[in-house]
């Protein structure tokens, strides 16, 4: 069947498709986490083409929010105006329950966002769409995906489900990053601990040598200065290594 013989619907899908598969080859290619929400927001135009801006707001461990991607600097500053309000579309998304959904047809009248929304008018913007990462996860949730229009009613119609498909990679790219941060500090810990085993071993040697004593007696001789001195045991052995030629 050719393009032209595809109905609205089976054409919206076809291109929905397009979009994503173009997204996942460019998420997989990605080399960094902020990198890669980047390519997310810019999806999120070709996507939702009624949107004139879109960003991503990350809720921090007390609370807080930043913004990690944006295509536009004014969808960063409307951002960082939300987050000083506590108020907005990513602000609400990521309270709510469910999809985590916030939409406002017009900004200047929505009594949800009576502070952000006329502030948002005056910087052009009419309406506005945002997506809780995490769908169905209790909130608060780690972030919204967020769309701004410059026409009032412009997103009503916007398909929401690509939207959600969208949070929700932006979500996996989220939590991918998470776990590669968290085996690196894994590994940089497991580094660390090899380090400090030779550091602590050598200095044993050294002490072992130097007063004629055994493994246990000296590995005691260091943990005590440790205590005393309240310093880790990792750098007292470091100084018997790097000093024992003065000691």
């Amino acid at each position: 069947m050719s393009a032209d013989e595809l109905s609205p619907n089976s054409s919206g899908a076809h291109a929905w498709a397009v979009e994503f598969s173009a997204l996942a080859a460019a998420l997989e290619s990605a080399k960094t986490g902020p990198e890669a929400l980047e390519r997310i927001v810019s999806a999120g135009v070709a996507l939702l083409p009624a949107a004139d801006m879109v960003s991503i707001s990350l809720r921090r461990d007390d609370g807080s929010f930043l913004t990690a991607a944006t295509t536009a600097p004014l969808a960063a500053r409307l951002d960082e105006l939300q987050y000083v309000l506590r108020e907005g579309p990513c602000v609400l998304a990521s309270r709510r329950a469910g999809l985590g959904m916030f939409a406002s047809s017009d900004l200047g009248a929505d009594p949800l966002v009576r502070r952000w929304g006329p502030a948002a008018v005056q910087e052009g913007v009419r309406s506005a769409l945002a997506v809780g990462l995490f769908a169905h996860e209790d909130p608060p949730r780690v972030g919204a995906l967020n769309f701004f229009s410059f026409t009032r009613g412009a997103l009503d119609d916007v398909d929401h489900d690509a939207a959600v498909v969208l949070a929700t990679h932006a979500a996996a790219v989220l939590h991918a990053h998470e776990e590669a941060e968290a085996a690196a500090r894994e590994n940089e810990n497991l580094r660390e601990a090899l380090r400090n085993r030779d550091l602590i071993g050598q200095a044993k040697g050294i002490l072992m040598e130097r007063e004629g004593i055994g493994e246990d007696a000296a590995f005691a001789i260091l943990r005590s200065v440790s205590q005393r001195m309240n310093v880790k045991l990792s750098e007292i052995a470091r100084t018997v290594t790097d000093r024992h030629g003065e000691l």
